[in-house]
This record gives C-alpha cells, structure tokens and sequence, in this order.
C-alpha cells in the first residue's frame, strides 16, 4: 500500500474532525431547548384532489349529549343500563354505566355502536338479517342484538349509540333513539 503524502494526510484528517465535530454540534443544537422550528406549510384541501376526503366526526360533548340522553330515557323508565357512543371508526368516544346495570351491559352497549355504525343500521333490523347469513354474527366486535341506532348525516354513519341491559332489546334501542334524537336539538 502506498503512503499518502503528510499534506493529504492532514487535510483528510481535518475533514473527517471538521465533519464529525459539525454533526455532534448538529446534534447537540438539535436538541437543545431552542424555539420550535416554523410548521411544515398547510395542504389546502381541493375537493377535486382525490386524495383527500374530508369526514365528519362527532364532538365528544355532542357525544356525551347523547349517551346523556339515552340514560335519562333509561332512568325514567326504571331501567338500569349501559351506554355507549362510538366514532365512526367504531372508537369508542363515552360511555356511561347507569346505577345497578349488570356487569355485561357496558360491553354489550358498545358493541351494540360499533354494529350501528358499522352498517349504517339499527342492530334490530340487522338481528333480522342473521337468518340469511348466520355468519355475520362470527364478525369480531359485533353483536347482533337490537339496541343499537346509527347517527347520520346525510344518510352517512358518523356514530352509533349502543344500549344494554333493559329487559328487551326494543327498550334498549328506544334508549339508544333517544340520545340520537338528542342531537338534533
């Protein structure tokens, strides 16, 4: 191997410092506790783009509204029950355990939503649907029972409020009509 002359020696070790010492200052800079950088520039959205899509999403007051509703309707009628108001991704966003309902209410009334929401339909006319295809009813999460009321806009499912625990699935989806008309006021 050839030796490499003293002068590129040094320069090549002083580029390599220079380098090494510019990324560990870099580094330290970086984070250290200096103002945030400005934000990246905003996407403005364009409705023709067609990667983008605009949803709408319930607030968790408008939520809790609602499952407020559903209770209230509940408790008037003697009824211990659970409540539930999921997103239309099926998140659960509240849930309320009324005094007294049973340990499978608050577990029932969520999948009741998510069901709702999930096919844009209240779980009673879907419970019809079991007949036709038995099979729905092995879908994680779901739970074929009436008790469960989509919320809509513009006929698209943006929530679903899920009731358990009354002594029959039509009071329970009477409840869960009841907090969805609790928004439209």
């Amino acid at each position: 191997m050839k030796k490499m002359p003293l002068r590129t020696r040094v320069l090549t070790g002083a580029v390599a410092a220079a380098a090494l010492g510019a990324g560990t200052f870099g580094a330290m800079s970086a984070s250290a506790s200096a103002p945030a950088a400005a934000p990246a520039a905003a996407v403005t959205p364009d409705t023709a783009d067609r990667n983008l899509q605009q949803t709408t999403h319930l607030t968790v007051a408008a939520a809790t509204k609602a499952a407020r509703a559903a209770l209230d309707a509940a408790e008037k009628e003697n009824q211990r029950v659970a409540v539930a108001v999921v997103d239309r991704n099926g998140n659960t966003v509240v849930t309320l355990r009324g005094d007294g309902s049973g340990p499978q209410a608050y577990e029932s009334a969520e999948k009741k939503a998510y069901t709702a929401v999930s096919w844009n339909a209240p779980t009673s006319v879907l419970a019809g649907r079991l007949a036709q295809a038995p099979n729905l009813k092995d879908i994680p999460g779901t739970l074929f029972l009436a008790g469960g009321a989509p919320v809509q806009v513009k006929d698209a499912p943006v929530a679903g409020i899920g009731v358990a625990g009354a002594p029959s699935g039509d009071l329970d989806e009477k409840f869960a009509r009841a907090g969805v008309a609790a928004l439209a006021k």
